[in-house]
């Protein structure tokens, strides 16, 4: 198996940087020790092969956001795109076309899953070499001084939207014996990191007592919100939401800030503080529920 998933990796490597909009000398293709996988591809079990084709389709999925943060995947985008991966495993393994002509049909199906997930990629992306929109998972004392977080005095239970594969603050609020939880698209579901969209998250009513999110909610929010086509909508109902399943006294710490929707929180139900974050033109928001 440890072969199989080499493969998986090196192909996704091989072809990074690579535009999947673009038909001509650097389009996407496969290496050679692909096509020697392939050759072998019999020997997997059905557990196996179930296997491989959901790490094919978390290492694609992984490989689109570090291209782009921005790119949005619903649980169904993501049932979608492991269809193409079991479409292109059963192609192989029955044969009925030559490896080119595979080939040329998983990339095919791969631009479409992307131009109907995300319409704008085909419009940013045409003709132009791929640049990728930094995501970094930042340290967690630059996290806490960023967000304002006073470890002695937060209120429990943490929940971090946007932790991060690695959640690395959630693992660093979790050695200081805090109750806390993380949810992300990219990390692995343990007993306190969640794998999930935030959009499609049960946050609960009067559950957290801190919610926390650094880079994370309010800037894809901020992000929708000056696009044309933007998920600005869900992306209000879903903040609402947040701040709904904060307990009374809890509060939201985000960065950046959204100063095109906070005005018109209940000041009776909220209390918003702004801080400062060294001479960028964004801020850091506290919002605090007031009953």
């Amino acid at each position: 198996m440890n072969k199989f998933l080499d493969n998986i990796d090196n192909q996704i490597e091989f072809n990074q940087g690579k535009n999947i909009f673009l038909d001509n000398e650097i389009s996407l293709s496969f290496i050679d020790n692909t096509i020697k996988a392939i050759s072998n591809i019999d020997e997997l079990s059905t557990d196996q092969e179930d296997f491989l084709i959901d790490y094919s389709t978390d290492k694609a999925m992984e490989e689109f956001c570090r291209i782009n943060q921005y790119y949005t995947f619903n649980s169904q985008a993501k049932s979608d795109l492991r269809n193409i991966y079991r479409d292109l495993f059963n192609e192989i393994k029955i044969k009925v076309c030559p490896l080119k002509t595979i080939e040329k049909n998983h990339y095919h199906n791969l631009r479409q899953w992307l131009e109907k997930t995300n319409p704008f990629s085909n419009k940013i992306y045409a003709n132009v070499n791929i640049i990728p929109a930094a995501c970094s998972e930042y340290s967690a004392e630059l996290q806490t001084d960023i967000l304002k977080i006073d470890t002695q005095a937060i209120m429990e239970p943490v929940l971090d939207i946007g932790c991060g594969k690695q959640g690395t603050l959630v693992n660093y609020l979790l050695k200081s014996g805090l109750i806390v939880n993380g949810i992300d698209r990219l990390t692995i579901s343990d007993n306190n990191l969640i794998n999930s969209d935030w959009l499609e998250f049960n946050y609960g009513i009067e559950k957290w007592g801190t919610i926390i999110s650094n880079l994370g909610f309010s800037n894809h929010f901020k992000h929708h919100n000056l696009r044309e086509d933007g998920n600005y909508i869900e992306y209000a109902k879903k903040f609402i939401d947040i701040l709904k399943s904060l307990k009374i006294g809890g509060s939201f710490h985000y960065a950046p800030d959204l100063p095109f929707i906070e005005p018109y929180l209940d000041r009776q139900q909220y209390k918003i503080d702004k801080h400062d974050i060294g001479n960028f033109d964004f801020k850091t928001t506290v919002i605090k529920r007031l009953k």
